[in-house]
């Protein structure tokens, strides 16, 4: 169900695999995002079954309405039952036992804590968001709140490679002309995106040191969702909190 779990001085990172839920095919078994088609139910217990084996309570995650945009969201706690759900592909509190968390099947999930200044972000850093900047955005979000960069934990979890994000050559253009670190090739010789490779060198040139990536594909491993790979699938999440 946990594909993978870190911790870093009291900041706790968690990426979900497909495995351990009650979603049906196609979003079999442990589809944590209600906006693709799964029965609501079934996600609501997907997601208490995430979080308690987590050791959350379940009314303390945020999740995001992710729309593929740079914006950032500050957050002191769930949102009302009763409240829209903002359209943001970041969110940042300094809040602890709060946990953030962003939905993926392809795209990058981004974890940032800086435990010292308690202050912890989930970005959803998709090839059109790591072009606009939600990166950057949840960073200078988390400084504003007293983090430090030189301080920020970062881990990235599964994602489609750059041997596998086949785009047309005019776009691989115009994502390299803003992060050239992305620029890539498939494993069979075709202009590519590497977006997880675009996510760290942005980390990078922000100051944050500590950085890992999870050697997941999502494309080649079927013991998680891939977008690209299956279209009608279930969403992973990854997950970020404090003590």
């Amino acid at each position: 169900m946990i594909g993978q779990r870190d911790h870093a001085s009291g900041a706790h990172f968690a990426f979900t695999d497909r495995w351990g839920g009650v979603s049906a095919a196609p979003y079999e078994e442990l589809n944590l995002g209600g906006a693709v088609g799964d029965d609501p139910a079934a996600v609501l217990r997907n997601r208490e079954r995430a979080a308690r084996e987590l050791g959350l309570a379940p009314d303390r995650v945020v999740w995001m309405n992710q729309v593929h945009g740079p914006d950032v969201q500050v957050v002191d706690g769930p949102w009302a039952a009763d409240a829209a759900v903002p359209c943001v592909d970041a969110i940042v509190t300094a809040r602890r036992r709060l946990a953030l968390a962003v939905l993926t099947a392809d795209c990058t999930p981004v974890l940032l804590a800086d435990p010292a200044a308690g202050v912890v972000a989930a970005a959803h850093a998709g090839r059109p968001g790591m072009v606009a900047g939600v990166v950057p955005a949840a960073v200078g979000a988390m400084v504003e709140l007293g983090a430090d960069p030189a301080r920020i934990v970062a881990r990235t979890g599964p994602a489609v490679c750059g041997r596998c994000y086949e785009v047309p050559a005019a776009m691989r253009a115009e994502v390299a002309a803003v992060e050239p670190a992305a620029h890539s090739e498939t494993s069979w010789g075709t202009p590519a995106v590497d977006v997880t490779a675009g996510v760290h060198a942005q980390l990078e040139w922000l100051g944050v040191r500590d950085r890992q990536r999870s050697p997941v594909c999502t494309l080649e491993s079927h013991d998680h969702f891939s977008y690209r790979r299956d279209k009608a699938t279930g969403r992973l999440a990854g997950y970020v909190w404090l003590d």
